[in-house]
């Protein structure tokens, strides 16, 4: 686990590549604390932070094949690095160390760019291939790992924004699109970024960069799969608890202590139970809780740990909101509004004073249609486009935001404009946003918002629809740059074995009947953790890793409200200052709950304010 950084084509002698390296990985020091390398030619210039986890003696980064034409930089875990070792070797390669980095190496001599498909596990890379002046960047097929690019002369690229606000001619500018997008979702998805000029490379794709052919981009690989008609429940049960096992097996391999993150839901009980019965000793869990009972899931979680066996450590905590709001949004080097950053840094924060590596349960609810929000469109059916015109004049003509949704303008939606309604905010103060005008233009309406992820599932029911849709960008752009950055702050490596890509090309195949049924998500995985997860687990409701917002603006973040309606606030660049106010007065009065929407504001503020600060170049968490 690392972060890295580099550039292939600017013009720079090695004096200076060597300095902007030095810079640009420094701003990721707490992605890899335990070591630094670089490698430096004429046009190209690779470097890395390490945070050490196999082969912690030989597996020192960059790694080049036997001449050294080849060299490679990257972020994550290979999986199945023994298995491609065995095959390499038996074709003749002979490595120098026992890393799973240098079987992508010899992977790339002997497969070319199709060395990403036989890569199983989380990975960001960058390769340059000296005898063609070809750099190759590559991301994991679920976007587990991040990886940005920055077309500039050449392309420079980072795991984190943060490194190229090292450099000192990285212009900075806010790409209005993206803050469109992060007003909308919370996030900005992939490939946007905030930053003018600036992309992410989405999940599954690789791309390439010559002097003379530029960027060249290309999907090697989708989620999106045909639907498995014949299989039985019982085949199907039977296949899911053998790929759950692999897939937990192969993500324990480290030279560091290991553990678990355990909320005591469905999906970290069912990874830490397989835990338990692979390791040969206990093992280490941690989850956080806190003094409001209606947000702790400790004393859930301990019952867990307890029926498991586990080594659990637990911290209930009653957090300084305040003090803490300005911590956290600095962990992003983009504004990202989920306000469950909070306790996934605190139980990150936690493990990491006992281990290095921790393992999640993320995944599940998008695999096996989870999330509560799909019951009302499965449920309910399309309205007759005729009518839905209809209900959306009607419903415009009512007054926005003092009685709570709008159920005439949802009526005059279709079922993905619907859904869109739960995962999206609406822009236009029309429609109750608080995007300026010319913001709110940037993006389709809430019915064409998520348009393109859900063209691709098409032919599939509506349940793996939604999964496609969220796998696609919700899981990418929000759950897993969460885990993702709160991890790399205290330098912890996060692993998520649901999303084991053998697990979810069959998840995603499994017909939608057998992942909801009779309103309950998860039927199939459920059925194959029975006897293997506490029955508690099973029978207790959905409860989200959140905290009490609504509660917070009304009482210890009251005062950032009034900050937020300073005259002076960059939000207002983006946002209607009249939408807000009526915000914030409709919240305070206990007349609806705006505290998503309050909250996304106040990131964006306090996010604006600390780039222009210049505090964004590198997170300053410390391990307890």
């Amino acid at each position: 686990m690392c972060g890295i950084a580099g550039y292939a084509g600017w013009a720079r002698g090695a004096d200076a590549s060597t300095a902007d390296l030095v810079t640009m990985c420094g701003a990721i020091q707490h992605r890899g604390p335990d070591d630094e390398g670089h490698f430096v030619a004429p046009g190209v210039a690779l470097g890395m932070r390490r945070l050490s986890i196999i082969d912690v003696a030989g597996g020192h980064q960059p790694i080049g094949n036997e001449d050294g034409s080849i060299q490679l930089v990257y972020n994550g875990e290979i999986y199945n690095h023994h298995e491609l070792r065995r095959e390499l070797e038996a074709a003749g390669h002979r490595f120098a160390t026992h890393s799973d980095t240098e079987v992508i190496v010899h992977g790339y001599e002997a497969w070319g760019d199709g060395v990403c498909e036989r890569l199983r596990g989380m990975f960001a890379l960058a390769l340059w291939d000296a005898p063609r002046a070809r750099l190759l960047l590559a991301r994991d097929r679920l976007g587990i790992k991040p990886l940005h690019y920055w077309e500039h002369g050449g392309v420079a690229f980072a795991s984190e924004l943060r490194s190229f606000l090292a450099l000192r001619e990285f212009p900075a500018e806010l790409d209005d699109d993206a803050v469109a997008w992060y007003l909308a979702l919370g996030y900005i998805p992939e490939p946007h970024s905030i930053f003018r000029g600036v992309r992410k490379l989405p999940p599954g794709w690789r791309l390439s960069w010559t002097a003379e052919a530029g960027i060249r981009a290309e999907q090697y690989w989708t989620p999106v799969r045909p639907e498995l008609t014949g299989i039985t429940e019982d085949e199907a049960v039977t296949e899911l608890r053998r790929l759950l096992r692999d897939a937990v097996r192969s993500h324990l391999e480290s030279e560091v202590p290991l553990g678990a993150f355990l909320s005591g839901g469905l999906d970290s009980s069912a990874v830490v139970a397989i835990m338990a019965q692979e390791m040969d000793r206990k093992v280490q869990t941690f989850s956080i809780g806190f003094e409001d009972a209606g947000f702790n899931e400790a004393p859930h979680a301990a019952a867990v740990a307890k029926a498991l066996g586990t080594d659990h450590t637990e911290l209930v905590i009653r957090p300084d909101a305040d003090a803490m709001v300005e911590q956290v949004v600095s962990f992003f080097d983009e504004p990202f509004a989920d306000s469950s950053a909070l306790p996934t840094y605190l139980v990150a924060e936690l493990a990491r004073r006992s281990v290095t590596v921790a393992l999640s349960g993320d995944g599940g609810d998008e695999l096996f249609g989870g999330y509560t929000r799909y019951a009302d469109l499965i449920e309910r059916s399309e309205v007759p486009g005729p009518l839905r015109g209809l209900f959306t004049v009607a419903g415009r003509t009512l007054p926005q935001g003092a009685y709570g949704r709008n159920r005439l303008l949802d009526l005059g939606r279709s079922r993905r404009g619907r859904y869109a309604t739960t995962v999206a905010q609406a822009l236009a103060v029309a429609d109750g946003g608080v995007a300026r005008p010319e913001i709110a233009a940037r993006l389709a309406g809430l019915d064409g918002l998520l348009a393109p992820w859900f063209a691709g599932a098409s032919d599939r029911d509506i349940v793996t629809q939604l999964t496609l849709v969220d796998m696609q960008s919700y899981l990418p752009g929000d759950i897993l740059t969460k885990v993702d950055r709160t991890s790399m702050a205290v330098s912890l490596e996060a692993r998520v074995p649901l999303l084991d890509h053998p697990l979810v090309e069959f998840a995603v195949a499994l017909p939608g009947s057998l992942k909801r049924r009779d309103g309950t998500g998860k039927w199939i995985f459920r059925q194959a953790v029975t006897g293997l997860v506490p029955d508690i687990v099973l029978t207790k409701p959905k409860q989200g890793f959140a905290v009490p917002l609504v509660n917070w603006f009304r009482n210890e973040l009251r005062h950032r409200l009034a900050h937020l309606e300073r005259a002076d606030s960059p939000v207002y660049e983006y946002a209607d200052r009249g939408a807000v106010a009526r915000l914030v007065k409709e919240h305070l009065a206990l007349r609806r709950d705006h505290s998503h929407v309050l909250w996304r504001l106040l990131v964006l503020d306090l996010w604006i304010a600390a780039l222009r600060r210049g505090e964004l170049r590198h997170t300053t968490s410390k391990v307890a």
